[in-house]
């Protein structure tokens, strides 16, 4: 069983020793994804834009590692505020609807003040509905 290590490209993953992915197998799981905007501007303002920029990380890196959201079995959503909970469960339901992976969802501090919310996913990828 190999082990295939996927790059988000962040300065931070040699430094820390992480990496945005890592697929054994047909597991994929994905690191604390933040709604990190890809040309370094500020991060929607608002749960929902936040949670649909996270989530397109996640897929992308999914994707790299031939799964899709249709495998994700669990997600973990950290939160800075409970306020923040509408607008990220209106975005999760929207992307996995159909899907249902089980969820845990905690308030938490974050790393950068800007960030509402980060989240984590782990996929099998032979559990497609």
């Amino acid at each position: 069983m190999g082990r295939q290590i996927i790059s988000s490209g962040s300065p931070y993953e040699a430094i820390a020793g992480y990496s945005r992915a890592v697929r054994v197998g047909d597991r994929v799981f994905v690191a604390g994804t933040a709604p990190i905007m890809a040309d370094a501007a500020d991060p929607p303002a608002d749960a929902y834009g936040q949670t649909k920029r996270c989530l397109e990380i996640i897929e992308d890196a999914l994707e790299e590692a031939n799964a899709s959201l249709r495998d994700v079995v669990r997600t973990r959503a950290y939160l800075t505020d409970w306020a923040s909970f509408d607008g990220f469960a209106k975005a999760h339901g929207e992307a996995f609807s159909d899907i249902r992976p089980v969820n845990t969802t905690v308030v938490a501090a974050l790393m950068d003040p800007r960030w509402l919310l980060e989240i984590e996913a782990e996929a099998v990828i032979a559990a497609r509905a």
